[in-house]
């Protein structure tokens, strides 16, 4: 099927709902990473150089159809319009006579941010009623949050029964590129598992196997894996009672020919925050008062040999304790392995928010030929679901 985009539609002077994902981290009312931000810049742009009246829809947290004051939408405008220099408006409603005015009131290559989507409950329930009234000041609907596209939302799926549809530039790209590593991926094929727990990843594991070469699994989603071995874990988090799955896997992946390589050494600690006392071990020496916290040098030095072979790579979930040192360099050396491997033209994918977080504070992020933005909206992907936020923006 052929993806609906921006290219022969002609938005001079059209009012355009644009569907973008502002959901950033923020401290002390300020943004500290703008990076879900800047992912957008290049769908606003095109829009804003064709003549485009742009009003600018996302949630942001998780206020459960309430007004929440302190998940306000308003700071994130301050951001936009530093890192753009435009001049951005506000709105404190996103759908109603408030909205409707202001929007009556831009002029080509206007744009106002309108206030928190999630503050409305019909929101989340997809209420027809609300789609209706969000879409009615508007000609067109541009999706362009991808993250956000595994829901079912008035602004995501609803909107798209009462305005013509496209996806947006990064909607485009996303689509493009893992379809791409879910469809036909380069051989060989790496994929490099991590975070806390296999039970989020099942489906999409088990969906990839047929395409998948070799799986490399760290974290604490490694866990499992060494326990159903018979290996001893110490304190290291574990998700309880996914030793079958991990097990089940295992069996899996071995008659399907598949090379999947766990660590052979751990940076342990008591715990996270006793840096000091770091150091580290093989597998077999884990000790009871133990945690597992970073995937071991050996164990790195083997991830990256694999990684060096790889045309395509697909990364969901650190492999350690990223955000305190030195818990996080074996993820950091894994992304820079990563890296080198991009520059020799492999398609390298990195998947999932905590993936993202950790190749930005590590380092790596600008190595990667693709960060996806999605989350769950990835994950969903590429265990082969429609999702909701992508199906009307095709061709029928």
């Amino acid at each position: 099927m052929r993806l609906k985009t921006l290219e022969g539609m002609d938005v001079s002077g059209k009012r355009v709902l644009l569907r973008v994902d502002f959901n950033v981290p923020m401290e002390g009312g300020r943004v500290t990473d703008d990076t879900r931000i800047r992912a957008h810049l290049e769908t606003l742009r095109i829009l804003r150089e064709r003549g485009a009246i742009i009003g600018l829809v996302s949630h942001f947290g998780r206020p459960k159809g309430k007004v929440v004051p302190e998940l306000s939408l308003e700071p994130v405008r301050e951001a936009v319009k530093i890192l753009t220099g435009w001049e951005i408006g506000f709105c404190e409603e996103c759908a109603g006579e408030i909205a409707s005015k202001r929007i009556s009131e831009m002029r080509a290559g206007d744009i106002c941010l309108f206030e928190n989507i999630r503050f409305t409950p019909e929101e989340e329930t997809n209420d027809a009623s609300f789609a209706e009234k969000l879409a009615a000041p508007y000609d067109l609907f541009v999706m362009d949050a991808f993250s956000a596209a595994h829901r079912a939302h008035a602004s995501t799926e609803g909107v798209t029964r009462f305005l013509p549809s496209c996806a947006g530039k990064l909607m485009e790209k996303e689509i493009s590129v893992l379809s791409e590593v879910r469809e036909k991926p380069g051989k060989p094929m790496v994929m490099i598992l991590g975070g806390a727990k296999v039970s989020d990843k099942i489906k999409f594991i088990r969906n990839m196997l047929d395409k998948t070469d070799v799986m490399l699994i760290g974290g604490a989603m490694a866990f499992p894996f060494l326990k159903a071995q018979g290996k001893q874990v110490g304190k290291s988090l574990c998700e309880e009672g996914t030793e079958h799955i991990a097990s089940d896997i295992l069996k899996t992946a071995i008659s399907a020919g598949i090379k999947l390589i766990l660590p052979v050494d751990l940076v342990v600690s008591d715990s996270p925050e006793n840096r000091t006392n770091a150091s580290n071990i093989k597998v077999d020496d884990m000790e009871d008062g133990l945690m597992g916290l970073d995937i071991g040098s050996e164990t790195v030095d083997i991830f990256s040999r694999e990684i060096g072979k790889a045309n395509t790579v697909l990364w969901n979930g650190p492999l350690g304790f990223f955000e305190r040192a030195p818990f996080g360099e074996g993820t950091k050396r894994t992304g820079d392995a990563v890296c080198r491997r991009t520059v020799k033209g492999a398609v390298t994918v990195l998947g999932g928010g905590d993936t993202a977080a950790a190749a930005n504070l590590l380092g790596f992020s600008d190595g990667v030929y693709h960060i996806s933005t999605g989350g769950g909206a990835t994950l969903e992907f590429f265990e082969g679901k429609e999702l909701p936020g992508i199906a009307p923006l095709y061709e029928q």
